[in-house]
């Protein structure tokens, strides 16, 4: 008779090795940080450039001219007379 062929098989609780578990634990610190430091100043950038042109948009009605409100107007103002 053939003796059987043992095949090892791969424990399941062997988890697959992450860069995490490869990097230093500071290192990790630092870079986490980082992700952080960098999301809240394009937060703040993009709330800026909506602040930006929120102004923009309030001076240009602003500087608007009669007929140009009137224009913009839905109403119908012929129903008025």
């Amino acid at each position: 008779m053939k003796k059987k062929k043992q095949h090892s098989q791969p424990k399941k609780d062997d988890k697959p090795i992450t860069l995490g578990d490869m990097l230093n634990q500071d290192l990790m610190k630092q870079l986490k940080g980082k992700k952080q430091e960098l999301k809240e100043a394009e937060d703040k950038q993009k709330e800026e450039e909506e602040r930006r042109k929120k102004e923009e948009r309030r001076l240009r009605e602003k500087n608007k001219s009669f007929e140009e409100l009137l224009g913009e107007s839905h109403l119908n103002w012929k129903e008025f007379k």
